[in-house]
């Protein structure tokens, strides 16, 4: 770790995002926690560096956690997360005491545990609505006396912030009782296109080996100045994140879907930023934004995909790089080869210039000025990325059905 790094924790990391974006606004995220081994992999493959722990923050301690990672006693600048919460108040219950929250009342208790100069909670922008505020007005009251969360809380969208996807999520912001509180951020770049965001990536129907493999060589079109960022061809001057080596000849985690001559059709018939009506998936407009990625369930809610869009000039669903794209991950970052997974991955994560405008907020009151670290720093090993449940869960020690086994419908 570099000395002169803020450290930060992500919990509930899922691939990620939201680490990701703490890393590019300064940040050292030296431990990240998820329940799920595949997802773990991957977040390992993608942050070498970080001490990657596959537990379930119910069973989890502040100690465990800092003797487990770099951290040991070093001052913690953030504790990041975006804890699933599916239960709200009756009349006369705290939200906080429904079984099904047990994990954001985790959330604050290891917040409380490990002390961090701030915390950021992220989650969906449902619970500002109706009586679902009550839920978040119990989780400011039990973070009280130690922490004073920034209010009013905030949705952002994505598309205010360099993401070419139109995705609000709502955050919470809060500061150890006695520190300068943060600011949310502000819209601050011109929107970008989905044109703008994938049209230089080769078309994955043009390579046979995408069939069995999401890795080919392959020629690029010409970017734009978004698809350059991500491509580490220009310079991102708010990027503040380890350069990663990797290989810009090969287009990754594009393993092909194959349709049928009548959905083909279909998908070509339908307009831009149309729904096409048999799938019920949404054709991209090549001048707008593409509509929210959404993860599906997981395995232990039945294994639904999500509806992927479809292309806009190609008639085919979009490619797991191309979801990437559109979620402003650099092509250097990685998916599990499934289409499954890794759009399951992609749609649950936080846009990594989203996470990154909001990061960048906490780092301000920290340490104004940033420095990019001057070394490069390779990825882990590409088997991470091609484990199946029960390899993954053999690698971490963890029992094979920590995550339920995903459950398929009979033909």
């Amino acid at each position: 770790m570099g000395d002169r790094r803020l450290i930060g924790i992500d919990l509930f990391a899922g691939a990620g995002g939201l680490s990701l974006g703490f890393e590019q606004a300064g940040f050292d995220v030296a431990a990240a926690v998820d329940i799920d081994p595949v997802h773990c992999a991957v977040h390992e493959y993608n942050f070498p560096r970080c001490a990657t722990l596959c537990r379930s923050v119910a069973e989890l301690k502040a100690s465990e956690l800092r003797a487990l990672s770099p951290i040991q006693g070093r001052e913690i600048a953030v504790v990041f997360g975006g804890a699933p919460c599916q239960g709200f108040s009756t009349i006369g219950k705290r939200a906080l005491d429904d079984p099904r929250n047990a994990l954001v009342r985790h959330f604050v208790r290891l917040v409380r545990e490990l002390q961090p100069a701030y915390f950021v909670f992220e989650n969906v922008r449902g619970l500002t609505i109706g009586a679902h505020r009550r839920f978040l007005d119990d989780m400011i009251t039990a973070f009280a006396p130690d922490y004073e969360v920034v209010l009013p809380y905030r949705v952002l969208n994505a598309a205010d912030f360099g993401v070419p996807q139109d995705r609000r999520r709502l955050f919470l912001l809060g500061a150890k009782s006695g520190r300068r509180l943060p600011r949310y951020p502000e819209p601050s770049v011109q929107r970008v296109t989905v044109d703008e965001a994938i049209k230089d990536l080769p078309d994955a129907d043009r390579f046979e080996e995408l069939l069995s493999s999401d890795c080919a060589a392959a020629e690029y079109g010409i970017p734009s100045a978004y698809a350059k960022r991500l491509r580490l061809l220009a310079e991102d001057p708010d990027d503040f994140g380890y350069r990663r080596h990797f290989d810009r000849s090969h287009l990754t985690s594009s393993l092909r879907t194959v349709h049928t001559e009548t959905s083909k059709r279909r998908f070509l018939a339908t307009e831009s930023g149309r729904t096409e009506p048999v799938s019920r998936f949404r054709k991209l407009d090549p001048q707008g934004l593409c509509n929210t990625l959404r993860a599906g369930s997981a395995s232990d809610h039945g294994a639904f995909t999500s509806p992927r869009p479809i292309h806009p000039s190609r008639p085919r669903v979009i490619t797991n790089r191309e979801a990437a794209r559109l979620h402003s991950y650099p092509d250097w970052f990685r998916f599990h080869v499934t289409k499954w997974h890794g759009f399951r991955q992609i749609g649950n994560s936080v846009p990594p210039l989203l996470a990154r405008a909001v990061a960048g907020k906490i780092a301000e009151v920290l340490q104004p000025s940033p420095r990019r670290p001057a070394k490069e720093i390779s990825l882990g090993d590409p088997h991470l990325l091609e484990l199946s449940m029960t390899e993954a869960a053999r690698k971490y020690g963890v029992p094979a059905d920590i995550i339920p086994p995903r459950r398929r419908k009979a033909a």
